[in-house]
Order: structure tokens, then sequence, then C-alpha cells
């Protein structure tokens, strides 16, 4: 009887801290979202907008969003550098971005998303609302890392990105983590 008490107690006692900390150790490892109306509403300096590019029924968008965008460090350098977006492709919402009208499509497709050729895609767009670069598909963390360190360090500017991803983990990565942790 005692035992059963005590048991219940240190499980009481343990959620009720879990819960009071979740808020905090879940807050670093959570790409904060925005929407596209929000988007072409900000004024983000020299971030790109990254906009990920959904469908509600692609199972590959929900790893992506299981696996990769809930992963701490892409969640923290998405946070940092971008202002990251989530549009779903087949939204019926219209909106206007960076003076251009954008309606729901007349098929399933947004006209938004014309020129996206499957999901999940990510996309980036310069700071006055150009494209910049199309990513199509599916990237694992540890591949989704070093493509936006890629771009947010500039180093697109330097390097062909077969050779970055040969370099990355001996030569970019210490620098990156570094940078990340101040």
């Amino acid at each position: 009887m005692k035992t059963n008490i005590i048991l219940k107690s240190i499980v009481l006692v343990t959620a009720f801290f879990t819960f009071l900390l979740s808020p905090f150790t879940s807050a670093t490892a959570q790409t904060q979202w925005h929407t596209i109306e929000d988007a072409a509403a900000t004024q983000i300096g020299s971030k790109f907008y990254l906009v990920d590019f959904y469908t509600d029924w692609c199972g590959y968008c929900k790893k992506m969003d299981r696996e990769t965008f809930s992963d701490p460090t892409v969640a923290k350098i998405l946070n940092r550098y971008y202002y990251p977006v989530k549009f779903n492709a087949e939204s019926k919402k219209e909106f206007t971005w960076f003076g251009k009208k954008y309606k729901a499509g007349g098929g399933r497709v947004h006209e938004f998303a014309r020129g996206v050729k499957g999901y999940p895609t990510t996309v980036l767009y310069r700071a006055d609302g150009s494209l910049f670069q199309s990513i199509p598909g599916f990237a694992s963390a540890k591949e989704y890392t070093v493509i936006l360190w890629y771009f947010a360090s500039g180093d697109y500017q330097r390097y062909p990105f077969d050779r970055y991803q040969q370099i990355f983990d001996k030569e970019i990565r210490p620098a990156m983590e570094k940078e990340l942790n101040k």
C-alpha cells in the first residue's frame, strides 16, 4: 500500500515538472512557422523567406514535419536565419505577395504554387519576394542542415554545393555549431 502511494507520488511529481518545463524544452526544438499572409506583410531584412510547400495528402510532407523540421538544429537555423512559412499548395485563400494577387487555382493547385512540381518542396525567396532557389523533395535533418546553412551563411557564393557537402562535417559544421550556440 505504501509503495503504491510512493509510486503514484513520483509519477505525479514527474508529470508536474514535465508539464512545467515543456514550454522551455520544446520551444527550442520547434520551428516557428508563419502564414503566407504574415510573410507578405513582414519586412525581413537580409533573411530569406523559406516557404514549405506541402499538401494534406503528402506522406513525405508529414515525414519532413515529424523528422526534419522538428530537429533542434534545423529549427534553430530556420528560426534565426530564415522567415519560415508553411503553405498548403491546395489552399483556397487569396493573398497578395509583393503587389501581386494570388487566388486559389481552378484545379487543386493554388496559383502561388503553380511552379512547384512535387511535394514537399522548399522555396527560398529574397527579401523583395523574388524567387531565389527551389529545393524539391524530402530531406533528412542532417541533409537539410547542410542545405539551410549553405544559404544562411552565404557559403553558396563561395562553394559549389557538391564540394560543400564533402567538407561540411569536417570544416563547416564546427563553425556553424559555434555560431548557433551564441
